[in-house]
């Protein structure tokens, strides 16, 4: 039995176990809307088939009696979730619940797609096979995540910069080379799933996940959903204009804050303020530490950039928190003071209030997000 055999009460009484459990009936009721009555009709059959168990008591009680606890049982499922990079594949394998099982990476030779899949499609096969002596079961589905435009709808890639894809169809690519449900996703938007699961965006009623990297990127959640976009694109203030500048953007445009904030532009602005063109990144973040004014100032616009982003954010949907991620954050120190310099002059009224929560992630995360999208996917799709 699966969910989409249950009614759509079914299906939202197990997410708000996913995301919110263990609880009580009466929790899952005020959580859900659902009555005493409905909760105990759609609980009974996913008890009997085993997707959910009781445990223990509650210090909450009814009708003076301890009340009993319900939470989805982990072990029932099992999922992989990966993250594409331009360079390699990092996979994570996990339970229903996202707890992971076992992490493997894999370098990626070439960015042809049916190079690629066929290279998702053995890290799937390793991660099993690793997870299998402890952990036996069956998997049920697959989470793939990539930077871009990303229909989840479809299971289109409609555009990926750092890969060069254009209306690539992942997912129906992906579920033919491993024979199991698939399902792809922008990477931020997966990594906003986590941090709504099981991260520090647990409890809020909204917030928001901007990725500093190779790309600027940005999930938002509100009210205990991720934002989408109706047409797979949304949170792109990677993309918004903030002048300043006639650098292209690798959308085309000029003046986006991934023009001036990203890694690349960073390390091309270095290069040009040091008249250095072998400038690494980290050749940039060591002449920034040490004082070199030039390339200090570059540093100094992207956090401008950055902070103009974070307002608008924080201005347009006034989310309780706003999480800052990516592998750039391993230089924030850079540009902090000047993100939060700006973000407080440029965020309006109370939105200057919003919580900025600096977290590094690593990338097996980000491919646990994968893993916990294709878990609320198969098991508990939103209606």
């Amino acid at each position: 039995m699966t969910l989409a055999d249950q009614p759509p009460a079914a299906a939202l009484l197990f997410q708000t176990l996913l995301a919110h459990g263990p609880l009580t009936r009466a929790e899952i009721g005020r959580r859900t809307g659902l009555s005493p009555g409905a909760v105990t009709k759609v609980a009974t059959p996913l008890l009997t088939d085993g997707w959910i168990s009781e445990l223990g008591r509650s210090t909450e009680r009814t009708q003076g009696r301890p009340a009993t606890l319900m939470t989805v049982r982990g072990e029932r499922a099992r999922f992989v979730g990966v993250k594409i990079t331009g360079d390699e594949l990092i996979g994570a394998l996990t339970d229903l619940t996202a707890r992971p099982l076992a992490t493997a990476r894999a370098v990626l030779g070439s960015r042809d797609v049916g190079t690629v899949v066929l290279a998702v499609a053995r890290l799937v096969d390793q991660l099993n096979a690793e997870a299998a002596p402890h952990a036996p079961g069956a998997l049920h589905g697959i989470g793939v995540t990539i930077s871009g435009d990303v229909d989840g709808h479809t299971g289109t890639v409609q555009y990926s910069p750092f890969l060069n894809w254009r209306r690539v169809p992942l997912a129906q690519l992906v579920q033919k080379a491993t024979d199991l449900p698939t399902v792809i996703e922008n990477d931020v938007r997966a990594l906003t799933v986590a941090e709504q699961w099981f991260g520090v965006g647990v409890g809020l009623s909204s917030f928001a996940l901007v990725t500093v990297g190779a790309g600027i990127g940005c999930g938002i959640s509100i009210g205990g959903r991720v934002v989408s976009g109706a047409h797979g694109v949304s949170g792109e203030v990677g993309h918004l204009p903030v002048g300043g500048t006639d650098r292209v953007c690798t959308c085309g445009n000029t003046g986006c804050v991934e023009a001036v904030a990203s890694t690349q532009a960073i390390t091309e602005q270095a290069r040009r303020a040091t008249g250095d063109p072998t400038l690494t990144m980290d050749g940039a973040v060591r002449l920034a530490h040490t004082g070199n004014a030039d390339v200090r100032a570059v540093f100094a616009r992207a956090g401008h950039a950055l902070g103009l982003a974070l307002a608008s954010v924080a201005n347009l949907i006034g989310p309780e928190r706003i999480i800052i991620s990516g592998e750039g954050v391993a230089t924030y120190d850079l540009y902090e003071d000047q993100i939060r310099t700006t973000f407080a002059a440029r965020a309006f009224g109370a939105a200057a209030d919003c919580d900025l929560v600096v977290r590094p992630l690593p990338f097996e995360e980000w491919a646990r997000g994968g893993a916990a999208v294709a878990a609320q996917h198969v098991f508990a799709p939103a209606k």
